[in-house]
């Protein structure tokens, strides 16, 4: 399978306003709403709903950035030695409504780590959840809030966000993985 363009730099922009008006429904305004973006590419992801709410709503949100990597369940499994990121959150999140921030939602590991690490910061009121893309194949039971797209994968395909910020285009990919052998030349 050749790399397959899944969302352009308009789409992305489509999905963001859509998301930023859901989060504003869900929450009934802005009131105690923090985004937290995961490193890497849910930080400018967290950035861009922000500046979308505030010219929605005239009113700035917190953001902050989130670094999973000591929280991670697959450090000593795969012997990883955790390359770890800045976390910066720039208020208490203490009975705050959280929205975190991640680019793909594919086996919800990341965001249980991600929860056991803002649980470590405070005590939200609530942690909901918005992904650029679910792709599915859960191994527990997280679900997004909102969603950008929800695509259908298999295993054996990878998704990449690409983002300006961090790659110089905005762009989502889906591709067969290298490193795993097509089934159809398996006999």
């Amino acid at each position: 399978m050749s790399e397959k363009v899944l969302m352009a730099s308009v789409d992305m922009r489509r999905a963001l306003a859509r998301i930023a008006h859901e989060i504003i429904e869900k929450n009934k305004g802005t009131k105690d709403v923090v985004l937290v973006g995961m490193w890497t590419r849910g930080v400018p992801l967290a950035h861009r709903l922000a500046s979308a709410i505030q010219s929605y709503e005239g009113v700035s949100i917190p953001v902050g950035a989130l670094d999973i990597g000591l929280y991670r369940d697959d450090i000593s499994y795969l012997g990883l030695k955790p390359v770890t990121q800045n976390t910066d959150i720039p208020t208490d999140i203490t009975d705050k409504q959280v929205i975190l921030v991640d680019d793909v939602l594919y086996t919800g590991r990341s965001i249980r780590a991600a929860m056991d690490a803002l649980v470590d910061l405070g005590r939200p009121k609530s942690i909901q959840l918005a992904v650029l893309i679910d792709r599915g194949h859960r191994e527990l039971p997280i679900r997004a809030d909102y969603v950008g797209k929800n695509i259908p994968s298999s295993r054996d395909e990878e998704i990449q966000v690409q983002l300006e910020e961090t790659d110089g285009v905005d762009r989502a990919t889906i591709k067969e993985k290298q490193n795993v052998k097509s089934k159809r030349f398996l006999r």
